[in-house]
């Protein structure tokens, strides 16, 4: 079967194994080293809670005292849990209060000792895993009990204002007005705290704290307006930048569906150490895959800084990259929401029909992934009137070529931040749409050998020659070398590399050896 574009399966298949040749080595990099983020996660599991009157986690605080005193290349679960033996306590919670204070100094055990850290160290890993296990049982009886949207794309929309008390009824009415998920953006900056804040936030700027108390107030809401609507309201937010592995985390420990994790957007647009970012992901995708969360990837970012006809193949790459650490750290076709976005200016000749071909290509590429399409940005003026038919035409692209998830767009978007009415509006406009011509993907075929097909082979063949560049140089240095986004990162550089560690001889982190083992 070569569907509707008539694509070489020759030419997919290697495009697949180039990109697996280009992504192994990153493999091998991320599962030989460790970060602080990911031995806060599995402290996280191991439940460690709360923050000092600061504000600053203890976890945080646990894990600069084990870094302190022995180092992060051992991993600290270890550590800790021999320190928990020495100091007689079993809340793991009061012995980073002890180690803040200074009571407690940390060793690496050998023998009798260390075979016991690891023992205890699993048993209270597994324990937080379980919970995970518990929580992704519970939304598989909500989906059953209320059943999915019954549309495809589900409708996709952003509610974010600061404050999650504000935040709560502004997604339950966007869910009455047909939203099927509903992402909270996070604060401005947030990415770039090497901490998660603890508790319910007020103060949020364009957005509102990632927190674990904030995701679940909000699954709560959502769980009472999927009981009022009869269907299971899903929940986004995003597991991305510093603390990308313990934001999984706690998306899996409160139920979240949906989170934003790719792989390179740390990289490209917020600085961060590509070593960092890679071993991060890594490891949150594994626990997405073990929470049945569906990530979303951020190749509609590539589209903001290049230009989208000239880089199209980019996004080809990156998703087929993205889609080998999926399938590598555990994750399923359906939990794959690869990115795209409908980005082209709109004065180019024939844009319309550029869009269709790169947003069919998508979707034959990856028939099984529920696809993330997103809506113009770049090119809104400000004209309400030409932004509003411009989503109308990307919503238009999203129904005619089968995509999974539909980022509901505004007409003021990337002007100002967008008014109440401006998204029933937009909603309005999905729902017209959607409604009007929701089958029409069913008769869409391309002309064969015509505009849409053949701007469809050239932009894989461009996919494949980039493939083939990168993988005799290599994925790093085709960051560093401004390849994705005309972003420039070198790996020796960028934000949280110091929190990187290669992995000393004895390394154990029992939250790997559980999801990758499969049984808690």
């Amino acid at each position: 079967m070569t569907g509707k574009l008539d694509l070489d399966p020759a030419l997919v298949g290697r495009a697949r194994e180039l990109a697996r040749r280009a992504g192994r080595p990153v493999v091998d990099l991320a599962r030989s080293h460790t970060t602080v983020s990911v031995e806060r996660a599995v402290l996280r599991l191991a439940g460690v809670t709360g923050a000092d009157p600061d504000g600053i986690p203890w976890v945080n605080r646990l894990v600069d005292a084990v870094v302190a005193d022995v180092g992060l290349g051992h991993g600290v679960a270890v550590p800790v849990f021999d320190a928990l033996a020495r100091e007689q306590i079993t809340d793991v919670t009061l012995l980073a209060q002890k180690a803040a204070a200074g009571s407690v100094r940390f060793a690496v055990p050998a023998g009798k000792a260390a075979t016991a850290a690891r023992r205890a160290a699993r048993r209270a890993v597994a324990a937080g895993i379980r919970r995970i296990d518990r929580r992704r049982a519970e939304r598989e009886r909500l989906v059953t009990r209320y059943g999915d949207p019954r549309q495809r794309p589900w409708i996709y929309l952003i509610v974010a204002t600061g404050d999650i008390y504000e935040d709560i009824p502004q997604a339950q009415a966007a869910a009455r007005a047909g939203a099927d998920v509903i992402a909270v953006i996070r604060s401005t900056g947030q990415s770039l705290l090497d901490y998660v804040p603890e508790g319910a936030t007020r103060e949020g700027f364009a957005g509102t704290y990632a927190t674990q108390e904030n995701f679940r107030l909000m699954r709560a809401a959502l769980d009472a307006s999927s009981r009022e609507l009869g269907r299971y309201v899903r929940l986004t937010n995003y597991a991305s930048g510093l603390c990308m592995p313990e934001m999984a985390t706690l998306a899996g420990l409160e139920r979240l569906d949906m989170m934003l994790n790719d792989s390179m957007y740390g990289i490209l647009f917020r600085d961060i150490n590509p070593i960092r970012t890679f071993v991060d992901q890594r490891f949150s995708r594994q626990v997405h895959a073990r929470a049945g969360i569906i990530i979303n990837t951020g190749e509609d970012n590539y589209l903001t800084t290049a230009d989208a006809v000239d880089e199209a193949h980019t996004v080809t790459v990156s998703q087929l990259l993205n889609e080998y650490f999926a399938h590598e750290a555990g994750l399923a076709d359906w939990q794959l929401g690869l990115g795209h976005a409908f980005e082209i200016n709109p004065d180019l000749p024939e844009s319309f029909r550029l869009e269709l071909a790169h947003a069919l290509l998508a979707r034959e590429l990856f028939p099984q992934a529920p696809l993330k399409w997103m809506p113009p940005t770049k090119h809104m003026t400000g004209d309400v009137f030409r932004g509003n038919l411009l989503d109308g035409f990307f919503n238009l692209v999203g129904t005619m070529t089968g995509q999974g998830i539909l980022l509901v767009g505004m007409m003021t978007e990337a002007v100002v931040t967008p008014w109440l009415s401006d998204r029933d509006i937009a909603l309005q406009n999905v729902r017209y749409v959607l409604g009007a011509a929701g089958g029409l993907h069913e008769d869409f075929v391309p002309a064969p050998g015509g505009f849409i097909q053949q701007r469809a082979h050239r932009v894989l063949g461009e996919a494949v020659e980039l493939l083939e560049r990168i993988g005799e140089q290599s994925l790093l240095t085709a960051i560093a070398e401004g390849t994705f986004g005309i972003m420039k990162r070198p790996a020796d550089r960028g934000k949280g590399r110091d929190g990187v560690a290669a992995h000393e001889a004895g390394y154990y982190n029992p939250a790997t050896e559980i999801l990758e083992g499969g049984v808690a």
